[in-house]
């Protein structure tokens, strides 16, 4: 535990470093020492079934814009999206769980297995400005991540009016009164949430891994350089292995 502690220390700090000109390459920075479990994309449920993961398949999001958010919903729900960006389209959202915590989450975007990996960032942010053991990702202080399109944030918000204008005297909590319900019915592990009912654009709510912490998130691309899956790594496992807990670093 105390290594994991002082491993998000670590990571924090790269939370003050998000406006640097934007470089090509990453010269200098090990994108394998940011995670060791990129191969969890390439293996099948059965291959994963005995390195003790469990696989859901959750369903699809409904990108409308192709713009990514990546976040903690409730702790940021202003996030900026992803600087890179994918066609508009429904996409599967893939979980992998061990020791009862949800290890990792995907999103596909074509098949195949990616040729190289490369860290996920907001616009403006630089890997090759990182020293050894530092990351961009993003904070996560309410439990959870999720994968969503940049348009549903405006739906968030239009669903939560529509709970204000239902209880105009309470204080009102997005979680309490809206995605708790969803959650529930999966024991509070993940959610395929609609905010409005009849409008095109979800969100695919999940456990970030022990809890609140900052996570890691990183492009899985064919050799010309096309996304082929997104992939969050909350550091509950390492080798894409669920028999033995990540230790820190």
């Amino acid at each position: 535990m105390r290594n994991r502690m002082m491993r998000a220390a670590r990571l924090l700090l790269c939370a003050a470093t998000a406006h640097v000109p934007v470089s090509a390459s990453a010269a200098g920075w090990d994108i394998s020492k940011a995670s060791s479990n990129f191969e969890l994309v390439a293996l099948g449920d059965a291959e994963l079934s005995g390195r003790s993961i469990t696989v859901i398949h959750m369903g699809n999001v409904e990108l409308t814009s192709g713009r990514i958010v990546a976040a903690d919903p409730l702790a940021q729900p202003d996030r900026p999206a992803l600087a890179r960006t994918v066609a508009p389209g429904d996409y599967p959202v893939t979980l992998y769980r061990a020791f009862g915590r949800i290890a990792a989450a995907s999103m596909r975007f074509a098949e195949g297995k990616p040729d190289h990996w490369e860290l996920a960032v907001l616009p403006g942010q630089d890997p090759a400005t990182l020293k050894d053991g530092e990351i961009f990702g993003y904070p996560v202080d309410a439990g959870l991540g999720c994968y969503m399109d940049a348009d549903t944030l405006d739906l968030i918000g239009e669903r939560q009016a529509q709970v204000q204008a239902q209880k105009p005297d309470a204080d009102i909590n997005y979680y309490d009164d809206v995605l708790a319900s969803d959650l529930d019915a999966n024991k509070g592990a993940y959610a395929l949430h609609r905010p409005v009912a009849g409008k095109k654009g979800n969100v695919a709510v999940f456990w970030s891994g022990w809890g609140d912490g900052f996570y890691p998130v990183f492009w899985g691309l064919d050799k010309d350089g096309h996304p082929l899956v997104l992939l969050t790594d909350f550091g509950v496992i390492e080798d894409a292995d669920g028999r033995r807990e990540q230790q820190g670093q």
